[in-house]
């Protein structure tokens, strides 16, 4: 399989660091780089053109969400992944209208998390919508 390039979007360096280190044990994911807000997603999207955004929902400057619509109306080979500590289903449909392919919990364990990360890569829309129950 082909490195999955993911870009890390969330306002808490501690957690990008972990999540770093998490994602970077799976042998085709590739850490491209990390924004601490919704504006550096944007720009970090554009340069880096990664195959998929870890988008944190609730970020400063600009939200995760206007960060998804942003992304995928200019980069539209680029896929967006939800991901926050919020699961009511009115986040995760402000992010799935803003273009995310999916969403996930940062409670999720991680083979669920890698899960939707690869379904997102591919461009599936199936369950890696729904957060974990």
């Amino acid at each position: 399989m082909a490195d999955i390039q993911v870009l890390l979007a969330d306002d808490s360096r501690e957690f990008r660091q972990v999540l770093r280190s998490l994602l970077e044990e799976q042998p085709e994911i590739r850490v491209v780089g990390e924004a601490g807000d919704g504006r550096e997603a944007i720009r970090l999207a554009r340069e880096c053109l990664p195959d998929v955004v870890l988008m944190d929902v609730a970020m400063p400057e600009v939200d995760g969400i206007q960060a998804t619509c942003e992304i995928r109306s200019s980069l539209p080979d680029v896929k967006v992944l939800g991901l926050s500590v919020y699961g009511e289903p009115g986040f995760v449909e402000a992010m799935l209208e803003a273009g995310a392919s999916g969403y996930a919990l940062k409670g999720d364990d991680l083979p669920l998390l890698m899960e939707k990360v690869r379904a997102a890569a591919g461009g599936s829309s199936g369950d890696e919508r729904r957060p974990a129950d």
